[in-house]
């Protein structure tokens, strides 16, 4: 059963999606995030036999290919994948509220109810977020290594240390940031938040 669980979020998309809301959309790592990726592959160089996860989207997969090699043995989880944000995709929170301001304040109330229209309700993303938790929890590994996205990330956080899914607002994820999770009978203590060291330079 694994006792240990790295999550890390993917690399960064370039200007072009900084600061607008992200899901379903396929979309590659910058320059940047290609860097980034690479310069993950030092802390997770003895991680051998290990259980290497990820998301099906492109993001998470380029960074896992290029911090781990394509040769990792990587396994894809398609319930990883990154809430669904349906008309809201790659809108910024700005235009979104100038939009559709009542639902905004649905989701500002933390509903738990919410759909994102035409997209995913929280109650389905935090249902699937928690059967992935629960078949994570039983990989014969030690260590499980998870290449996700930032909403995925503090939702596992929070189900593994017993939070309501309304505290995930507390975490903050960076892109290419390395969290972990020390797990005993299904349950965790959080041992690492939004580790960024390795992407310093000299």
């Amino acid at each position: 059963m694994v006792q240990r669980l790295i999550l890390i979020r993917h690399g960064d998309l370039g200007d072009r999606y900084r600061g607008r809301y992200i899901g379903r959309t396929d979309a590659p790592l910058s320059a940047e995030g290609r860097r980034q990726a690479f310069a993950l592959a030092g802390s997770l160089a003895r991680l051998n036999g290990s259980h290497f996860l990820a998301s099906p989207l492109r993001r998470t997969r380029e960074t896992a290919e290029i911090a781990l090699g394509v040769d990792s043995g990587l396994e894809i989880d398609a319930n990883l994948r990154e809430i669904d944000f349906g008309r809201w995709e790659g809108m910024s929170f700005a235009e979104i509220a100038a939009a559709d301001p009542a639902a905004v304040e649905r989701w500002a109330a933390l509903d738990g109810d919410f759909t994102f229209p035409d997209g995913e309700g929280i109650r389905a993303f935090r249902e699937r977020i928690g059967a992935a938790a629960e078949w994570i929890a039983t990989i014969p590994a030690g260590t499980v290594v998870l290449f996700a996205h930032g909403g995925v990330i503090r939702f596992l956080i929070c189900h593994f240390l017993g939070l309501p899914d309304r505290h995930h607002l507390l975490f903050d994820i960076r892109p290419a940031s390395i969290s972990e999770i020390r797990i005993d009978g299904g349950k965790g203590g959080l041992t690492l938040l939004n580790d960024r060291r390795h992407l310093e330079v000299g």
